[in-house]
């Protein structure tokens, strides 16, 4: 493999990442409009009303990072990588609660959290060298969605 095939993100990870968003995209979208979100609870129900939405998709993939990094933990025989790893889930547990706005608020400082964790499991040479572009990409994203929860 070479160095820039190395860099680049594979096309699986790339649309997989990308059709995560959706959630996120549709939840945001809901938000701006608000017949979105009404025509989105009448046909499928009270739980995915945008805000909602937001915080409980965001809860699923907080928690799916903290399996992904115990994923790259596993390549270290350090304890370090392995206890950050469990960060994303427990502070998802501990901290997504209460109101609407305090929830979402949770969901987007546990996205900052999990890049910066990120970044520290790419220093520790833990991740694949195109893993922090793509994450960036899409943290970026979702933090926008979740900006767009807080203060649209």
């Amino acid at each position: 493999m070479t160095q820039s095939s190395a860099n680049q993100i594979p096309p699986p990870a790339l649309y997989l990442g990308l059709a995560g968003l959706l959630p996120f995209l549709w939840a945001a979208l809901g938000i701006l409009v608000p017949a979105v979100s009404d025509a989105t609870v009448a046909a499928i129900g009270p739980r995915f009303n945008a805000p909602y939405m937001l915080i409980s998709y965001g809860t699923v993939i907080l928690c799916f990072m903290s399996g992904v990094l115990w994923g790259f933990a596993v390549k270290s025989d350090r304890v370090l990588p392995y206890i950050v790893s469990t960060l994303p889930a427990l502070w998802a547990f501990f901290s997504i609660s209460g109101g609407e706005r305090q929830a979402t608020s949770a969901v987007l400082i546990g996205f900052l959290l999990v890049f910066l964790f990120d970044l520290q499991f790419a220093v520790w040479r833990l991740t694949p060298p195109w893993w922090l572009k793509l994450r960036a990409g899409l943290t970026a994203i979702v933090l926008a969605c979740l900006a767009i929860g807080l203060f649209a």
